[in-house]
């Protein structure tokens, strides 16, 4: 088994590999996340995003990732088993393919802000992995996620303001970012590549604000 059969698997399913490592000798644990912008209409196509749960894309998650897991003869761990919850921003910076961006979120060396996470699976041996690569935020001109948000609730040298952000959000002015997506992940350059629909970024901003 090799990372590139595994991309390929991956990716019929709307997912992509978003990194890999080794938690022990025999052992690796592949990070999964949307397949952009593909992944979007394959959602849209699935019995979940028409269902009646408060989590559909949950839903959704784990039956795929399941399923790959069966495939690969690994076992499958998702964001929202716990609490404990496992520690995915941790394994993303084990990756070595994301880093600490200068706003404190997670960026990642080729999704930029937009990188999500919506399972990952450990697999009984050990793959061979790419080498890790430098954060893209060392070699951005502007740094423009910096300066992006409206309200401040994410800034440098800040904790990110949660009830602020909310609170644009559920306010006129938070039309934009409502309705669009978070315009600090969007000021991202690599994030404009992932080509995200506008009904997507909604969809996820429905959610946060649920919160």
């Amino acid at each position: 088994m090799s990372l590139a059969a595994l991309e390929t698997e991956a990716q019929a399913q709307g997912l992509t590999l978003r990194g890999a490592f080794h938690p022990a000798p025999d052992s690796t644990l592949v990070l999964l996340g949307p397949d952009e912008p593909r992944f979007w209409t394959r959602f849209r196509e699935a019995p979940e995003f028409g269902s009646t749960s408060p989590d559909p894309l949950d839903l959704w998650s784990k039956r795929v990732i399941g399923g790959l897991a069966r495939r690969w003869q690994g076992d499958a761990i998702y964001p929202s088993d716990g609490p404990p919850f496992p520690d995915f921003l941790g394994w993303a910076r084990q990756s070595g393919q994301a880093h600490a961006s200068p706003i404190n979120l997670l960026v990642h060396v080729d999704a930029g802000l937009l990188v999500s996470y919506r399972g990952a699976v450990i697999l009984p041996q050990r793959i061979a992995l790419p080498p890790a690569r430098p954060s893209p935020c060392d070699s951005c001109a502007g740094v423009p996620c910096t300066t992006a948000c409206p309200v401040q609730a994410l800034r440098p040298g800040a904790p990110y303001d949660v009830a602020a952000c909310q609170r644009h959000l559920r306010s006129p002015e938070g039309a934009d970012c409502r309705d669009f997506g978070c315009k600090v992940r969007r000021a991202c350059p690599l994030s404009v590549a992932m080509r995200r629909p506008p009904a997507q970024a909604a969809f996820h901003m429905a959610a946060f604000m649920k919160d």
